[in-house]
């Protein structure tokens, strides 16, 4: 496949071109200082076009000060943005054609939910009033909203708030759309549908969408790639699959999912819960592991357990086969670490 980079410093020309796709969307080296704090730095990321992108990490990681400065709403301390190939580090936020949808909804309570969205568009000119209306109209019936247009925002329920801010953002037709945290104040069955609903109409627009969320399940359900970061630093970017199978550091397996860790001389070992295997054939080339406690999770059991040496450990079983094995807390059994599934470290635990 065609691969070949270009400068990047030769201003609105500068394109690059990277395994044969031109990257719609790049963040070059960008640091960001606050009173001699830095809370960016050095970030490296492509974006390509028609991708949804999670930014993942603990809070003040510096997630959302990247979005800001994607969308212009903050200036780097040093590094550039590139939109589409061209140079967008001191353009504006009116220039970069883009749609925003804040964790706070950011509704209108004086106007309808017709009326947000139109607001939103007679910003745009160039638009008659019919048009202006079809475009609010469509956007509310992609959301499934139409029919509650002329409700106000407090007659609305927080999952139907946030609908309407995200018609509002894609009436606009923005060449990409930036998410901060939309669901946190929702509750759990509400973010979970809307979950699919905002990814089936990001694959459906073909839109470039950028997220940010401190919610790892969003991350791995939504993103085609997640950038998890720590620090304000890049853990690591990949896709959900390399992210949970394969992290990077320490930080991101123990971020991400749970994990088991085994610390040895100059290095840590690990391994996922659900890749220890119980041994019901023990020998004596088995781990031992006495029961603490079982938690039952519909499906899958939790065994919390402990190694000889007092190590915490942890398995994840069907609840079925923790009731044939008739496991106890008190307990113990024989378990084994398939040498693929180990990942080694050598480096120390991030907490």
């Amino acid at each position: 496949m065609l691969r070949y980079k270009t400068r990047i410093n030769r201003g609105r020309d500068s394109r690059v071109l990277l395994e044969g796709i031109l990257m719609f969307l790049q963040v070059k080296d960008i640091t960001k200082t606050f009173d001699k704090q830095t809370v960016l730095s050095g970030i490296n990321a492509d974006i390509q076009k028609g991708e949804l992108v999670c930014i993942l990490g603990p809070s003040g990681c510096g997630k959302t000060t990247l979005l800001r400065i994607i969308a212009g709403l903050e200036t780097p301390t040093s590094g550039q943005i590139f939109i589409d190939g061209n140079d967008a580090t001191k353009l504006p936020p009116s220039k970069r054609n883009f749609g925003i949808v804040f964790q706070s909804y950011a509704l209108f309570p004086n106007m309808t939910v017709i009326g947000n969205i139109l607001f939103g568009l007679q910003q745009k000119k160039g638009f008659s009033k019919e048009e202006m209306y079809e475009k609010a109209s469509e956007s509310l019936r992609m959301v499934d909203l139409f029919e509650h247009k002329d409700k106000y925002p407090r007659q609305l329920s927080g999952g139907m708030q946030q609908r309407t801010a995200l018609a509002r953002a894609i009436a606009l037709s923005p060449g990409f759309l930036l998410l901060d945290e939309p669901l946190s104040a929702l509750d759990a069955k509400v973010r979970a549908r809307l979950r699919t609903e905002i990814r089936d109409i990001q694959k459906s627009l073909k839109i470039t969408a950028i997220m940010v969320t401190h919610d790892q399940e969003e991350a791995l359900t939504m993103a085609d790639r997640i950038i998890v970061m720590n620090n304000s630093r890049v853990e690591q970017i990949g896709t959900p699959r390399e992210i949970y199978d394969s992290p990077a550091t320490p930080f991101v397996a123990n971020f991400i999912g749970s994990m088991n860790f085994f610390e040895g001389k100059g290095e840590v070992s690990a391994i996922r819960p659900e890749n220890v295997i119980i041994a019901e054939d023990g020998n004596k080339f088995d781990t031992v592991v006495e029961i603490k406690e079982l938690e039952f999770k519909g499906p899958l059991t939790r065994v919390h357990g402990v190694l000889s040496n007092k190590t915490q450990i942890y398995l994840d079983i069907t609840s079925e086969k923790a009731d044939r094995l008739s496991l106890v807390e008190n307990g113990s059994l024989f378990v084994r670490m398939p040498q693929e599934h180990l990942i080694t470290y050598h480096e120390r635990i991030a907490g």
